[in-house]
């Protein structure tokens, strides 16, 4: 982070500094601001946020020992020198806010959609990395916590912030974007993810809207062209327009798009400054519209298209259980993508598992997609009919909630089973799997199925050495 003392945190915040003697040195802050008692580091600032079942006052110590020089608390703590506020969240995001008002090299990039936000920010961190300091978020940090999160990390040497932007209501994309104004704002799709909080497809449209509203005029607002609903968001923001896609009218546009046998996809990358030819490591033909975006805004931020397009081509997965690609030592390919569902990124994904498993037998692996709503039994159904349209072998639905999947109209050449939960499962998957064979995880992450994906990337059910979560 910039370095702030404990001092300029009070005068931020308005709060007041507690557990400092007059002769004691004003703490100053130098090392990362966190949440976890277990991440601090020296020189950190603990944030004690109290939630529905932790108060986070209980680990200043734990912080204290682990390096952190100065907490932020609702209350005097013993354990460090603190700053008492009213709003633990409402100075949180002031400090975050100072920070960025104190960077004055930087360039602020926003990217949201219903789909696909956290693989175009892993990208597009990736790519800007190649040409200046880069601070992008780790795994989906994309909430009023994970944003500030994100935002102190930010240093004097930082040139690029990306920022991921999440939803679950009306006001929550604008209340991140006055944490961390963008002058870039990326769009990437909206879908029926988390309708069953907002209503209806339209209101996610004006949540996602809010991104691009948030920019200056002298911003650049980059939209997806072949997505209706975010095509006209360039009605609601004083941006400039970048259109991404495949439309014949799109700024930054895929053509001659080839999907090979590894599901990987190949394409043109025609752009006003000249073409491309990109091929990516990301596995999906959906990963297309999305470095389309990657390359509008790297060119946006002054990479050269040649620089750009071959960091787009390098890039790998960096966020866990976003398409992960695992060829087991016994001929098995297993492909978890169980962080998060909704039943576009299914179809992406049964996509690609049907261009991998040609002339292989296909197994796709299909657990719960949550906050659907009213929705989510036809929801559910939809997918199960998609995996039979992808000439997928063997269906096997977890869990009580995605059962619909399985209740459908059988098909010949799938053969649909439900199972109770991921135990059972991995049971009939150790029985059952043989090579050649691909496998297909997905499931919202409460379903547990990325759990699951990863104890099948090995042939020994006793090996559980994959099995440590990251943010």
């Amino acid at each position: 982070m910039i370095a702030l003392s404990l001092t300029e945190i009070e005068t931020i915040t308005g709060g007041t500094i507690s557990g400092l003697a007059p002769e004691d040195q004003v703490p100053l802050i130098s090392g990362s601001v966190v949440t976890d008692s277990r991440e601090a580091e020296p020189g950190s600032l603990y944030v004690a946020r109290i939630g529905e079942s932790m108060d986070g006052h209980r680990f200043v110590g734990a912080a204290r020992d682990n390096g952190a020089v100065a907490a932020l608390t609702s209350r005097p703590v013993d354990d460090l020198p603190c700053v008492v506020v009213d709003d633990v969240q409402a100075a949180f995001v002031a400090i975050s806010r100072a920070v960025i008002d104190r960077a004055t090299d930087l360039t602020v990039i926003g990217i949201t959609g219903s789909s696909g936000k956290t693989s175009t920010k892993d990208l597009l961190g990736t790519v800007l990395a190649s040409a200046a300091p880069t601070i992008a978020p780790v795994g989906s940090y994309n909430s009023e916590v994970g944003v500030p999160l994100t935002v102190t990390r930010v240093t004097d040497e930082t040139r690029f912030l990306v920022v991921e932007m999440g939803a679950r209501g009306i006001g929550h994309i604008d209340y991140l974007t006055r944490i961390a104004p963008p002058r870039i704002g990326v769009v990437l799709n909206v879908g029926t993810a988390h309708v069953g909080e907002f209503g209806s497809r339209e209101a996610i449209g004006r949540a996602k809207s809010e991104l691009v509203q948030a920019l200056p005029e002298d911003g650049v607002a980059v939209l997806n062209a072949d997505d209706p609903v975010v095509r006209g968001m360039a009605d609601v923001t004083s941006a400039r327009v970048v259109l991404v896609g495949e439309a014949a009218d799109a700024t930054v546009r895929a053509e001659d798009v080839r999907v090979g046998p590894d599901g990987r996809a190949t394409f043109r990358a025609v752009t006003p400054g000249g073409e491309a030819e990109v091929a990516l490591r990301l596995v999906g033909r959906h990963h297309v519209g999305n470095a389309l975006a990657v390359l509008a805004v790297a060119l946006e931020c002054g990479l050269a298209l040649d620089d750009a397009a071959a960091a787009v081509a390098g890039a790998g997965v960096v966020s866990r259980w976003r398409m992960e690609v695992t060829e087991r030592d016994d001929g098995v390919t297993v492909v978890n993508d169980a962080y998060n569902a909704n039943p576009d990124s299914m179809r992406a994904a049964l996509a690609a598992l049907e261009v991998m498993g040609e002339g292989r037998r296909t197994w796709a692996v299909l657990g719960s997609m949550l906050e659907l709503g009213d929705e989510s039994d036809s929801d559910h159904a939809e997918v199960g009919e998609e995996a039979q349209r992808r000439s997928v072998d063997e269906l096997v639905v977890v869990g009580e909630t995605a059962r619909p999947m399985a209740d459908i109209a059988p098909v010949d050449g799938t053969r649909i089973r439900w199972v109770e939960d991921a135990d059972a499962a991995e049971a009939l998957l150790r029985a059952e799997l043989a090579p050649p064979d691909v496998v297909l995880f997905k499931s919202s992450r409460d379903a547990g199925l990325r759990w699951l994906g990863d104890r099948l990337t090995t042939t020994d059910p006793t090996d559980d050495t994959t099995l440590e979560d990251t943010p």
